[in-house]
């Protein structure tokens, strides 16, 4: 991260009020992994394999912070001179001591500066302060460029969905991954 930027963003917390009211996710990709089940009698094989998209894609959606569903939810984001430029949102599972990555965004402009990592950086240091056992998040086997990111912060792959989205999701190349990240503390 350019230290002048690293000097500046200050991560703060959000309440509805001072949230955007959508988030709008882009992202570029050129690979994404391959997702190959092979079942036998007594065995399972299961394969991610990185491979190349025909032509590189934009994808995109929007979301909002704050949902319904999220439980304890809490929201942080990335201030440099006064501007919103990255967000995250967690919540907190207490039946099993988990906390979910709902939402991550650094706004494009800002990508590959460190952003994401002060970020991250902050839903563990809540995490761990709640005492979650694991913090846990969902991304796409097309999402590369996030893969790569989570993979960097000490995420590894924990479960997948081949049928999250649409009934295609194999043959889409967007299948649901869920990363985890183990924490310190233990279930009792």
């Amino acid at each position: 991260m350019d230290q002048d930027i690293k000097k500046k963003v200050k991560i703060i917390e959000l309440t509805r009020n001072n949230a955007p009211p959508k988030l709008k996710y882009r992202y570029v990709t050129s690979n994404y992994y391959d997702l190959s089940i092979c079942h036998k009698a007594e065995s399972w094989r299961i394969e991610l394999t990185l491979k190349p998209f025909e032509k590189t894609l934009n994808k995109g959606h929007e979301s909002k912070l704050f949902s319904e569903y999220v439980k304890e939810s809490r929201v942080f984001a990335a201030e440099l001179d006064g501007e919103q430029i990255g967000w995250i949102e967690i919540g907190y599972h207490k039946w099993n001591k988990r906390m979910r990555v709902w939402q991550c965004l650094v706004k494009e402009e800002f990508r590959r500066r460190g952003i994401g990592t002060l970020l991250m950086k902050q839903a563990i240091k809540i995490a761990k302060e709640r005492r979650a056992r694991t913090l846990v998040l969902e991304t796409q086997t097309c999402n590369v460029p996030s893969i790569n990111f989570y993979l960097k912060h000490g995420f590894e792959l924990i479960g997948f969905d081949t049928m999250h989205y649409s009934n295609e999701d194999i043959e889409k190349k967007e299948v649901r991954l869920e990363l985890g990240l183990t924490l310190q503390y233990t279930l009792q």
